[in-house]
């Protein structure tokens, strides 16, 4: 899927505990940059304003506009139209899980997750991708 080195993570997630947790699983933990947004359309504002990520790391349940709606809207704007995406959720049931992967994904990652594996489990995900 891709070659590229994976350094910077666009994050997006609605609850701002998860947030936190998931910045310092990933930056502290993983040593990546990971920029964060509450919502699919904030997400949307920073590609448009120029910043291109690595990954996309998508919540599936958010109000408004949940991870696959905004994953179609990415894929719509040029800087993030190929972009690797892995999906955060609590719903891991099998039909869900082959929704995912049909949307292009590189995997999914359970909900809760372990803050101590996170980085691990994004780096595999990506390193299968390649």
């Amino acid at each position: 899927m891709t070659t590229a080195t994976l350094a910077n993570i666009l994050y997006v997630e609605d609850d701002a505990d998860i947030q936190t947790v998931a910045r310092i699983a990933l930056e502290v933990v993983g040593g990546f940059e990971l920029k964060t947004c509450g919502s699919g359309a904030q997400a949307l504002a920073e590609i448009r304003q120029g910043y291109v990520p690595d990954l996309l790391l998508l919540d599936v349940m958010m109000p408004n506009m949940d991870g696959p709606t905004t994953l179609a809207e990415l894929r719509k704007l040029p800087a993030t139209a190929a972009t690797p995406v892995i999906f955060m959720t609590a719903k891991v049931q099998a039909p869900e899980l082959e929704f995912y992967k049909s949307l292009g994904a590189l995997g999914v990652i359970a909900k809760p997750f372990d803050p101590m594996e996170l980085s691990a489990q994004v780096r595999a995900l990506w390193d299968k991708g390649l």
